[in-house]
């Protein structure tokens, strides 16, 4: 659980959301504003959709094809990648 809540978009869209909010504590409430706090939000909202993609490319499963991630979800399953050789057969000739 750690390596999701540590991820750096995540931790990135929680420290901006922190500055966004301590800088608009005595501002007047206007588009600007409103802007930033929707952006803040959708940044908030694709780490979350990152890291859910990650755990379940962990844990086995497809994500989407929009997914960042997509196409490399053996990174995270632990799984050598799809066509590659094993490094063991590298080079030596077999009998």
């Amino acid at each position: 659980m750690r390596k999701y809540l540590m991820g750096t978009g995540l931790l990135g869209a929680i420290t901006s959301g922190y500055s966004l909010l301590k800088g608009s504590n005595d501002k007047r409430f206007t588009w600007r504003v409103a802007l930033a706090w929707l952006s803040w939000a959708i940044t908030l909202t694709l780490a979350i959709g990152e890291a859910r993609d990650i755990r379940t490319a962990s844990r086995g499963g497809a994500v989407p094809e929009d997914s960042p991630i997509a196409g490399k979800e053996y990174k995270y399953a632990g799984t050598p990648k799809p066509g590659k050789k094993d490094k063991g057969t590298r080079g030596r000739k077999r009998r």
